[in-house]
């Protein structure tokens, strides 16, 4: 909530527009930030899901490398698993970024 004697800069008792049009500017600016910061947490967690499934493989032939034959038997076992997971997080992540840009271009 905003405080009135910040919004009214002029100390008059009205709040004038001028004063609400900055109020309005200030908060669509921090909805575009928020809105910015949000698809690039969701980035992020694509990327690391994407580096997830490229080092999987790497993961199960080190351990067989070394000799974890435990190591090696339970990651095998949950690759499938694992991978259909991650697909359809990366999966979901594109879709609804495609989605998002077909309804915006539909609105011009």
């Amino acid at each position: 909530m905003v405080d009135f004697d910040t919004v009214d800069k002029d100390s008059n008792g009205a709040v004038t527009r001028v004063e609400w049009d900055a109020l309005e500017l200030d908060a669509r600016a921090k909805k575009l930030d928020d809105e910015d910061s949000k698809r690039d947490m969701q980035r992020r967690v694509v990327y690391f899901c994407l580096a997830g499934m490229l080092l999987y493989p790497f993961s199960i032939i080190v351990t067989a490398y070394i000799g974890l034959s435990e190591a090696t038997s339970a990651l095998s076992s949950i690759a499938g698993v694992y991978f259909i997971s991650v697909a359809g997080i990366v999966g979901v992540f594109f879709g609804v970024t495609n989605l998002g840009k077909t309804k915006d271009s539909g609105n011009h």
